[in-house]
């Protein structure tokens, strides 16, 4: 059984930082070798797609809204995935969600993402 795990949520006022972590193990899969992407959903709005990393952490991708602001990167030693927040607004006010690919292209579809966390809340008052 896959287990994905984020911590690091809180409340923060705008244009301050906070960083999430994700780890993810378990079965049969192999951190090294999935890209993990991160969602959000906010409150009464869809999840929607915040960014992703390749295996070896060379490729990223990321949503317009966040671009420049965010930044996602990995440990492969310690099987975790990290989502940088900074200059974050009122609009970033959401759950946060790591999941892990069942494929190793950058693909912001949520359903090519097996394997999801139980979220973790990021509350940005102005």
């Amino acid at each position: 059984q896959v287990q994905v795990r984020e911590s690091g949520g809180g409340l923060v006022q705008a244009g301050e930082s906070l960083r999430l972590s994700c780890t993810a193990s378990g079965g049969t899969f192999t951190f090294n070798q999935n890209v993990m992407a991160w969602f959000r959903q906010a409150p009464g709005k869809a999840r929607e797609f915040v960014g992703n990393i390749g295996w070896n952490g060379a490729n990223t991708r990321y949503a317009d809204s966040v671009k420049g602001r965010f930044t996602i990167s990995r440990d492969n030693a310690k099987s975790t995935v990290y989502l940088q927040m900074n200059s974050l607004k009122p609009e970033d006010t959401a759950i946060y969600y790591c999941a892990a690919s069942g494929t190793n292209q950058l693909l912001a579809q949520q359903s090519v993402y097996l394997w999801w966390g139980q979220g973790t809340q990021v509350t940005v008052s102005s």
